[in-house]
């Protein structure tokens, strides 16, 4: 099941993030970076990285601001730029927008440069593209994706981290994945989803209760779409009265009917296609090009309204500073601190390469020290 691991308000924020505090970021990113994994190892490291509160905090401790949207579109573009993969045996794909697009091509690459196999390769390009339509096609709750990550490692392992956005109320809402936590990519498969507004009426099709509705949509994608169309015609439009007005009181609600909406268009090509292929699961059903969020509504619909498989309407929607924030608050970056930071922590990778521990001991014990004092507070 997914988790609930907290609550995260992040508002859209407009501009670009400075270049004086990405270029601090890349390199504190770095070193911290080679610490967890010096210490903990790639699996670690991954896990962290799909917990969406350690996601955040990371994002703060490089100085970007906590409340915003764009710490997770900086962040993992600040991880990119610091994580190749020859040296960390890590790979961070994908990106923001158009670099989304590119996610394939780099997996490939950076893939080869790790030493997988074609075929694990396969697999995780088949995890990135499958996970975004999980999140843009069978959970329909208004966010469209704009950013999708992929993070894998030289064991393939994966971690995905992506994003979508909301025009109506400027929010943003957040998807994490992990391959450890995954055992089906589309019943309740997330690590987390993170956001601060619950739609009152959200399609979410990868939620237990919509097993039988993911079934029956798979055995109408098997049928002729002709046949397709004539259910959805006979599907009672939300404006049509029903003689179920006039019918005694105790049989009046004995059948209710919770739906967004009929679907405005339905892609009648990836239908026949859908036909063609003869999927045997919901998760195969997905992988059909062009099958997108109205033709899932369209199914989802027919589904519970001529054969009574509901499928789940409810949202399945489940942080600190170090050195300020871009924009001041709560208070300006401070910029000799960072820098300082950035120092501190290369010497102690350093040191920790060359065989002293005692610093890293240390700073572990410090570790202890301020979670103990926080659990008090």
């Amino acid at each position: 099941m997914a988790k609930r691991s907290g609550y995260a308000e992040l508002p859209l924020h407009g501009g670009r993030a400075p270049q004086w505090l990405v270029g601090r970021m890349i390199p504190l990113a770095r070193q911290i970076v080679t610490i967890i994994l010096d210490e903990y190892g790639h699996e670690v490291f991954l896990r962290r990285v799909s917990d969406p509160n350690w996601f955040q905090a990371l994002g703060c401790v490089l100085g970007y601001d906590w409340h915003s949207s764009g710490v997770t579109t900086v962040l993992t573009g600040v991880l990119k730029s610091a994580i190749t993969p020859k040296e960390f045996g890590l790979a961070v794909c994908g990106g923001k927008g158009r670099a989304s697009h590119k996610a394939q091509f780099e997996i490939g690459s950076a893939g080869t440069e790790l030493g997988l196999s074609t075929e694990d390769i396969g697999t995780l390009k088949y995890v990135s593209r499958i996970s975004a339509k999980v999140d843009s096609v069978a959970i329909q709750t208004g966010y469209p994706l704009y950013h999708h990550a992929f993070i894998f490692s030289q064991e393939g392992e994966w971690a995905v981290v992506q994003q979508g956005m909301s025009v109506a109320d400027r929010t943003a809402r957040r998807y994490h994945w992990l391959s450890e936590n995954t055992k089906d990519l589309v019943e309740e498969p997330h690590a987390a989803i993170v956001g601060d507004v619950k739609r009152a009426a959200a399609l979410d099709m990868t939620a237990k209760e919509s097993e039988g509705s993911r079934k029956v949509s798979v055995d109408l994608a098997k049928e002729r779409p002709k046949a397709v169309a004539r259910l959805l015609q006979s599907v009672r439009p939300v404006y049509q009265r029903s003689l179920q007005e006039w019918m005694p009181l105790g049989k009046a609600n004995d059948v209710t009917f919770d739906y967004l909406s009929m679907p405005a268009t339905i892609n009648w090509k990836a239908m026949e296609s859908a036909y063609e292929f003869k999927p045997t699961n919901y998760e195969e059903l997905l992988s059909v090009k062009g099958l997108g969020p109205s033709t899932v509504r369209g199914l989802a619909l027919i589904s519970e309204l001529v054969y009574g498989e509901k499928p789940s309407w409810k949202d399945p929607v489940k942080y600190s500073f170090a050195y300020g924030g871009k924009d001041g608050v709560p208070f300006p970056v401070d910029r000799k601190a960072m820098d300082d930071s950035i120092q501190f922590l290369a010497e102690a990778v350093e040191k920790a390469k060359l065989g002293d521990k005692e610093r890293m001991t240390s700073l572990q014990r410090l570790r202890r020290f301020a979670s103990s004092q926080q659990s008090t507070q």
